[in-house]
């Protein structure tokens, strides 16, 4: 369905749900992100930014942004909100542009309210990793960004998307989800949108982060996280989209038994870029590990992922001179790989910079 954006179009919905529904079991203003609960007085305020996606689905149209969170009264019991339709597309028509101005908008309604307690995006759930991973790498701190959405279409027998709406809201109002970047919340899970895989075609636990777990749960009596995100070696950079019109194009080629390499060089011909998608380690097929070779030394870089959902690719499986363009993403998926390396390719074309970016995240 093609966008039909209305930014600026806005609905404050108030409380509406507490007048409606108050009570509803598992519904109730209880955990620490509902502030009417825990310290009385006014509701937080939450912008919601919609983009379309199966959670807004009905058989032959999508809901506008009103109409979708207007669908959830309950919503009332716990914020103040605001509703702004952003695109309304299927999230598999996601693009680089559509992630920039889903980005500048955060930014933009960070910088003229500084009220809000938290940020909600509806998203449809095939490229929803993509898009949290990609807010995740250039959006600083600040109240909480909270992506959601559903597996089963509005309307339809047991719809998770108004649960999964409820839910994101309770996250974004709650003091534990402050300083632990972009978030996905699905299936009463919390997830780093950073790490988050769609792991299922139908079911409702589809989303997953296998390698290290989900930050936590949201209860029917509170929102727990029983791990952060915090790292080590410290935050991670944050890119700035500040006089960013586009994003470098990055080609994803995968390597399979028996591949001649030829996709590879094809696939850098029109690109600022391109990552493999390897077996373990890093590994490739000899046709593919040639072309790489070539790609490389003509000025390109390429970088390898891993197709394995867990473990690293060990930082030698490139090229550990600091001159050559054959690099590694160590822990990401190809599909995020390739955001990062587009989003490096803004900031520089050095090969010892661009490694330092990769392996670093």
């Amino acid at each position: 369905m093609a966008s039909r954006g209305r930014r600026g179009r806005r609905v404050a919905l108030g409380l509406v749900g507490a007048l409606l529904l108050g009570g509803a079991p598992g519904l109730q203003a209880q955990d620490s992100g509902s502030a009417r609960s825990e310290v009385g007085g006014e509701l937080p305020r939450v912008l919601i930014l919609t983009t379309g996606g199966t959670i807004a689905s009905t058989p032959g149209d999508m809901l506008s942004g009103e109409a979708l969170v207007g669908a959830v009264p309950e919503l009332g019991d716990y914020a103040r909100l605001t509703v702004e339709e952003v695109f309304r597309i299927g999230s598999s028509s996601m693009t680089p542009d559509h992630w920039l101005r889903l980005g500048r908008r955060i930014l933009a309604a960070r910088a003229e309210d500084p009220g809000w307690a938290g940020i909600v995006v509806t998203h449809g759930t095939d490229t929803m990793e993509e898009t949290s991973y990609f807010l995740d790498r250039v959006l600083p701190p600040g109240p909480p960004v909270v992506l959601t959405g559903s597996m089963r279409p509005a309307g339809s027998l047991s719809a998770d998307g108004p649960r999964n709406l409820v839910d994101a809201v309770r996250v974004a109002t709650s003091p534990t989800a402050v300083g632990q970047g972009v978030l996905v919340v699905l299936n009463e899970r919390i997830h780093a949108g950073a790490d988050v895989r769609k792991t299922h075609d139908e079911s409702v636990e589809t989303f997953r982060s296998s390698e290290w777990g989900a930050l936590g749960r949201v209860h029917a009596d509170t929102v727990r996280l029983d791990r952060t995100v915090a790292s080590p070696d410290g935050p991670r950079a944050v890119f700035d989209l500040e006089g960013l019109s586009s994003l470098p194009g990055v080609a994803l080629v995968p390597d399979y038994a028996g591949a001649s390499g030829t996709a590879v060089e094809e696939a850098a011909a029109g690109a600022r870029g391109v990552v493999v998608e390897t077996f373990a380690g890093g590994r490739m097929s000899p046709g593919v590990r040639a072309a790489v070779q070539r790609v490389a030394a003509q000025g390109s870089p390429v970088v390898l992922a891993s197709r394995e959902e867990e473990g690293r690719i060990p930082t030698g499986a490139g090229e550990p001179d600091g001159e050559s363009l054959v690099l590694v993403s160590p822990g990401l998926p190809a599909h995020k790989a390739r955001i990062l390396l587009m989003l490096a390719l803004t900031r520089t074309d050095d090969p010892v910079e661009l490694r330092r970016i990769l392996v670093r995240d």
